[in-house]
C-alpha cells in the first residue's frame, strides 16, 4: 500500500442538503465521500467559499480532494488515486477483465445517469426550488435576482445540446424510467454490482442513483423506490459506505 497523506480534505460546495446520508447535493462529490468511506481513508469534509472556488480548483469545478498538499480534482481522478493508494478498494480483488468493466460502469454512471439528476432539479419546475434556494439562498438580493435564471439557461442549453431533453421534458423521464428497468433488471439479488464486494461500480451508480432518491425530489425518489430489486442493491451500497451518525 503507497503511505496515505496525513490529511485528506474533501471540498464540497456551500449548499447542505439538511437531510441525513445524501451528505452533498453533489453526486460527484457524494461519489468520491462514499469511496474514500469504501476505502477506509479518514478525511474531513470542508465547504468551499464559491468566491474563491478558482483558489482550489483553477477550472473552478468540484469535488477535489486534497491529499496532504496536492489536490486533485474529478472524481474519477481522485478515484483511481484511491486505487492507488489502498489497492483493491475501487476493484474489490477483480481481474482485468472485471476491473475494465467495473470502471466501465462508473463512467456510464457519470455520463448517463447524472444528466437525470441534472433535468429533474434544473429543467423540472418542481425541482427548480432546490438549487434555487439552497445553492443560491445565501446570495446577496441584487444578485439573486438574475444569476439563478442565467445559470438554470446555461444548464438546461446543454442538457438539450446533450439530447436529453431535446423532446422536452417528459421524453427525457421516459427514456429515464426505462434505464431504471435496465437497471432495475441488471441488479444484483446479493452483495454488489460486480460480485460480493463493493467496487467503484457500485461508487458510482449509487452516487448518481442516490441523487434521484434525495426526499427533497419525491416524484423522482418515488421513482427509484418502485424498482424493489435496485432499491435493495442500493441501499446495501448505503449501509456499506454510510457516514457516521
Amino acid at each position: 500500500m503507497t503511505t496515505t497523506p496525513s490529511k485528506l480534505t474533501l471540498f464540497d460546495f456551500p449548499a447542505s442538503t439538511g437531510v441525513h446520508g445524501w451528505e452533498s447535493f453533489s453526486p460527484f462529490v457524494l461519489e468520491v465521500s462514499r469511496a474514500l468511506r469504501l476505502a477506509k481513508v479518514p478525511f474531513a469534509m470542508t465547504q468551499v467559499n464559491m468566491m474563491k472556488l478558482k483558489d482550489v480548483n483553477p477550472l473552478g469545478q468540484l469535488p477535489v480532494v486534497a491529499f496532504g498538499d496536492e489536490k486533485v480534482a474529478d472524481s474519477s481522478r481522485i478515484l483511481e488515486r484511491l486505487e492507488v493508494l489502498v489497492p483493491g478498494s475501487m476493484t474489490g480483488g477483480l481481474d482485468a477483465a472485471g476491473t475494465a468493466e467495473a470502471w466501465l460502469w462508473e463512467e456510464f454512471a457519470e455520463t448517463s445517469l447524472y444528466p437525470y439528476v441534472l433535468a429533474t432539479r434544473w429543467v423540472d419546475d418542481r425541482g427548480w426550488p432546490v438549487p434555487r434556494e439552497h445553492f443560491f439562498g445565501a446570495m446577496p438580493a441584487p444578485l439573486r435576482a438574475f444569476v439563478p435564471g442565467i445559470v438554470r439557461r446555461g444548464i438546461k442549453k446543454k442538457l438539450v445540446e446533450r439530447d436529453f431533453t431535446r423532446g422536452g421534458l417528459d421524453a427525457c423521464y421516459a427514456r429515464m424510467r426505462r434505464v431504471l428497468d435496465s437497471l432495475d433488471a441488471r441488479a444484483p439479488d446479493a452483495g454488489f454490482w460486480m460480485g460480493p464486494k463493493a467496487t467503484v461500480a457500485d461508487i458510482g451508480l449509487f452516487a448518481h442513483l442516490h441523487s434521484l432518491r434525495l426526499p427533497l425530489t419525491p416524484w423522482q425518489a418515488e421513482e427509484v423506490a418502485r424498482r424493489k430489486k435496485l432499491t435493495r442493491y442500493l441501499d446495501r451500497v448505503a449501509a456499506a459506505t454510510a457516514p457516521a451518525s
